[in-house]
């Protein structure tokens, strides 16, 4: 499959809404509540997509996101950049911040793909480490991580989904090629 990575721009904020969508309530339907599965649309995304890709959210970390384009239609993107864990050491560790790839092209490598540029991409900027974060009843991407060589470590912490989700932290260390 042809894939074009390039860094995504806030005209881009709604194709990059409507696949988190669709990946979401597809990867999420029977973990999350229905009723926050609604509340989570394309327009309010593309909203807080757009504001996120114009630096307004990101809290002062370095954090790009890469859209993947097939014959000029997006179908996913990759957030990577700093590690925003108070107990992970800035200059050694990266995070990959969200994978989302539209439902319909799940396992076709897509997922591989994004996340191999984001470890390149990390290893690049001089990181050792990456991390990203996992809710525990997500089993499709904890497989998929986990089939990529990461491994929880062993922190958590609780998020509010509608319920309050457990997300597990996973690490990799990352070596240079």
């Amino acid at each position: 499959m042809n894939i074009k990575l390039r860094l995504a721009a806030q005209d881009d904020a709604p194709e990059l809404a409507r696949v988190h969508v669709a990946a979401w309530h597809e990867a999420y339907r029977e973990v999350v509540p229905d009723a926050y599965l609604q509340q989570f649309t394309v327009e309010s995304r593309a909203e807080r997509l757009r504001k996120f890709l114009a630096g307004d959210s990101a809290a002062g970390y370095s954090v790009e996101t890469y859209a993947a384009d097939h014959n000029g239609r997006i179908i996913g993107f990759l957030t990577l950049g700093d590690c925003r864990d108070a107990d992970a050491d800035p200059a050694t560790n990266g995070e990959i911040w969200g994978i989302y790839i539209e439902p319909e092209y799940w396992r076709r490598g897509i997922g591989r793909f994004l996340c191999e540029h984001a470890e390149r991409l990390l290893v690049s900027r001089g990181y050792t480490v990456v991390t990203l974060w996992v809710s525990e009843g997500n089993d499709r991407a904890r497989r998929f991580y986990e089939a990529m060589g990461f491994v929880p470590d062993g922190a958590a912490k609780e998020v509010q989904l509608g319920t309050s989700l457990t997300a597990l932290r996973y690490r990799k260390n990352l070596r240079s090629t």
